[in-house]
């Protein structure tokens, strides 16, 4: 009988992709279930994005297979991102290489870095993907943890505990800020060490940065500490800053030595990507400052105050200084757990909210409002839910 490879019995289906087909059945039977789960911006991007993928795609010559390394034109809008925003110089040419999105980077990164039995340090709570995509590679995942009382940044002191064991074979730490699932933001002094550290221990740090540009006005990269380059990758999406999910467009940004080790592997898997998809989002790299101050400060502001009276009904703590386009909360003692009042509101309110049990053990205790929903959405949610809580409460 065929069986499948070992390495499935390591994961599980995606939360996401599993949740969402029971969410579709319940709206197939009229639920009409309001999703406050996904951060998938629901605006599109700027026009003349829009209007450059159209332009090209109407080019006969434009349809060809297109370089694994990216066009001239996308590398060298990326490295104008960079210096705009975050005044880092990166070489378009050698220091660039754009991604199919950055899940497909943490997969190359990982194929290009570490052997089968290797470390990987991971945050908890932390994106799924390091550690699944970590496990079927046949690495090892070692958890670091982030905690609420030291604003969900990295405690240095038990990192060097994990890499001084003598059994150590540690070769990748990931990391992300502004924090998702937590909104914890990123900080210099946080970058500084984390480049020390990678320094010291000859660990490649991998910082995940889509969120710099949702609900911030800090423009903080990991390359921007001197010699972060040298040891340092980081990962930049359109996805959320320019209302690109979909288009699946990212980058990775080091050294020379190392983009060209990730492009071996990348080579190999893919074929590149529409030119019309790269040429437009060259395009939408020069969006304006107006345009992303619109799109991802104000926009997501307006919505913000309503995710957090949903907070409130709820009887979760959160924190109010927290970035990104999720509200990130404590639940009440009186819930075993996120899942159960996740399920409850789902089911009897009609309102999606994700647990952050899916981001590591530290997440148990947590919920998870993406703000991906117009504001009358999250207003009829907020609705329901108090309806929910006062049906509870006349019980």
């Amino acid at each position: 009988m065929i069986q499948p490879a070992e390495r499935l019995s390591l994961v599980s289906e995606y939360y996401f992709s599993r949740k969402l087909k029971e969410v579709a059945k319940l709206n197939a039977d009229g639920k009409d279930i309001i999703s406050l789960a996904i951060g998938s911006p629901d605006m599109p991007p700027s026009p003349q994005t829009i209007e450059k993928l159209c332009e090209v795609a109407h080019l006969p010559s434009a349809h060809g297979y297109q370089p694994t390394m990216g066009t001239p034109e996308l590398r060298q809008a990326m490295a104008r991102f960079y210096k705009r925003w975050y005044d880092v110089d990166l070489d378009a040419a050698t220091e660039i290489l754009p991604l199919i999105g950055s899940k497909e980077g943490i997969l190359h990164v990982t194929l290009a870095f570490v052997n089968p039995g290797d470390e990987v340090l991971v945050p908890n709570p932390g994106y799924p993907t390091y550690t699944s995509l970590s496990k079927i590679l046949g690495a090892r995942v070692v958890n670091y943890d982030l905690c609420e009382d030291n604003g969900w940044q990295p405690d240095f002191d038990k990192l060097e505990e994990i890499v001084n064991n003598k059994t150590s074979n540690c070769k990748l730490l990931w990391t992300n800020y502004p924090n998702m699932p937590t909104g914890g933001r990123a900080r210099r002094e946080t970058y500084e060490r984390l480049v020390r550290f990678a320094q010291d221990h000859n660990v490649v740090v991998v910082n995940d940065n889509p969120y710099s540009f949702i609900l911030s006005e800090e423009r903080l990269s990991l390359l921007q500490v001197p010699g972060a380059k040298d040891c340092c990758i980081e990962f930049n999406s359109m996805s959320k800053s320019h209302n690109m999910p979909g288009w699946r467009v990212g980058l990775c940004a080091s050294n020379p030595t190392f983009i060209s080790w990730i492009l071996k592997v990348k080579s190999n898997i893919d074929s590149g990507t529409f030119r019309g998809i790269q040429l437009a989002a060259a395009e939408a790299y020069d969006n304006s400052e107006e345009w992303h101050r619109n799109a991802n400060i104000t926009l997501y502001a307006g919505r913000r105050k309503y995710a957090e009276q949903i907070m409130q009904t709820l009887g979760c703590e959160y924190d109010p200084s927290q970035v990104g386009m999720f509200l990130w909360g404590r639940i009440p003692d009186r819930y075993s757990n996120a899942e159960e009042l996740t399920e409850r509101i789902l089911h009897e309110a009609r309102v999606f909210i994700t647990p952050g049990f899916i981001f590591g053990s530290n997440g148990e205790r947590y919920i998870r409002i993406s703000l991906c929903a117009n504001e009358e959405k999250i207003k009829e949610a907020l609705q329901r839910i108090k309806a929910s809580i006062a049906s509870e409460r006349r019980v």
